[in-house]
């Protein structure tokens, strides 16, 4: 019996690839979260719930971009992207956070509630899916089903 062939886009990065199967996955359960914060607070808390998962949907979609640029340079490059982007990135989520803050529609509770949840809740659920392969870096790659070989008669 033979190993079932695997597929792998070799044009696409792994990081890319990590977060669009991390949305993906989290998709089904983003409106429940803004659901949830509609009912404890009513219109203000659905829309804070809403603003707190973009937040949290282009700080992923961020990330990809600098690891996939830096990445491609060299190691260096990649280590000082990680710094200076997570160190860029939080500046930009304080600095929404403090934009909206006094805005009619915000409720700080459950943004920042949703915003944490949010974070950690895609970053775990995801942690089942990833590869810690360098064959196959990214998203665990699934089996094709082998095609049975055709025996002589």
């Amino acid at each position: 019996m033979t190993a079932a062939p695997v597929t792998v886009d070799p044009g696409r990065g792994p990081e890319a690839e990590i977060i669009s199967d991390m949305l993906r996955r989290g998709l089904p359960v983003l409106p429940a979260l803004v659901l949830l914060a509609g009912l404890g607070w009513g219109w203000d808390g659905a829309a804070s719930a809403a603003f707190a998962i973009g937040l949290v949907v282009a700080n992923f979609v961020l990330t990809a971009v600098v690891l996939s640029v830096t990445g491609r340079m060299s190691v260096t490059a990649l280590m000082a992207g990680v710094l200076a982007g997570y160190v860029a990135r939080m500046g930009l989520v304080v600095l929404a956070l403090y934009l909206v803050k006094d805005r009619s529609w915000a409720e700080l509770t459950p943004l920042g509630i949703t915003l944490v949840v949010t974070h950690l809740g895609l970053l775990f659920s995801e942690m089942r899916h990833v590869s810690a392969s360098l064959a196959f870096p990214g998203v665990k790659p699934t089996p094709r089903p082998a095609v049975p070989e055709a025996r002589p008669s």
